[in-house]
């Protein structure tokens, strides 16, 4: 399957799928024209790296998963690097939305202020 079949069949970009191969985390063969041809297997691994992604993790962050995003992610039970990188992320997450919270109640104060 070409790039932008993949990029369609998962939900993404062909520019995000060129950054992933990129990071080593999906690799296609190239074809006499020079396209870019990638396996059967690709979309579940594409889409398990969205969903890494999506959960909070960083690209770097994949790399420690690289050995089971052939099959799936939500039902496996991570390794103790994985939760290692979950609670990193968490706190990373929290400390946003405790951040975004004081913001916020600064400006309802401000705004509460002026009437």
């Amino acid at each position: 399957m070409r790039i932008g079949e993949l990029a369609k069949a998962t939900g993404t970009t062909p520019r995000a799928l060129r950054h992933y191969e990129a990071a080593g985390l999906i690799s296609s063969l190239r074809a006499d024209n020079g396209y870019r041809e990638y396996d059967s297997r690709a979309p579940v691994r594409v889409r398990n790296i969205r969903y890494l992604i999506d959960a909070g993790f960083t690209l770097a962050d994949v790399q420690c998963f690289t050995s089971c995003l052939d099959g799936d992610v939500p039902a496996a039970r991570p390794s103790p690097e994985g939760l290692r990188i979950a609670r990193e992320r968490l706190e990373v997450i929290d400390a946003r939305i405790a951040a975004q919270t004081q913001a916020r109640d600064r400006l309802a104060g401000l705004l509460a202020a002026v009437g």
